[in-house]
């Protein structure tokens, strides 16, 4: 009996469900190498709203989670889709993008390219396939105003 093969975009799918706080019932759009084969994992879990960015229509604000598998790709690249996935984020939309284990520095460009697209970073992860980071709308957040 030979044991299933677990493919590596599935190894990542739970981390970033439970990162990103998921339920069946919010809109996904998910983007990356592969994310026609992530969406198809999502499919298979239950999130049948999800799609991946080659079949999400047009923009309009319509997706309350983005996941973005950046594995084996350079943050440089990631800038043209994140600036492409912005319109298709709701005003109360979390991001969650999973990239290879970075140095500091790389780490630190990938948080300011976030948080120039007016997001603010929640937390990050670091597992066995690379790290993620977690980020919601800043609107989320806003500014205290002081007494």
């Amino acid at each position: 009996m030979s044991s299933p093969q677990v493919a590596t975009g599935d190894r990542i799918v739970d981390p970033m469900i439970t990162l990103a706080g998921c339920s069946t019932r919010q809109r996904i759009v998910v983007a990356g190498a592969k994310s026609m084969e992530l969406m198809l994992e999502l499919h298979r879990r239950g999130y049948l709203l999800a799609a991946a960015a080659g079949n999400c229509g047009r923009p309009t604000g319509q997706y309350d989670v983005a996941l973005v598998d950046w594995r084996r790709r350079t943050l440089r690249s990631l800038e043209p889709t994140m600036g492409w996935l912005m319109n298709f984020l709701s005003p109360r939309a979390v991001l969650v993008v999973w990239v290879d284990a970075q140095k500091p520095a790389a780490t630190e460009s990938l948080r300011a390219s976030v948080a120039k697209r007016g997001f603010v970073i929640v937390r990050g992860a670091v597992h066995e396939c690379g790290c993620a980071l977690l980020a919601r709308r800043s609107q989320d957040y806003p500014v205290q105003k002081a007494a």
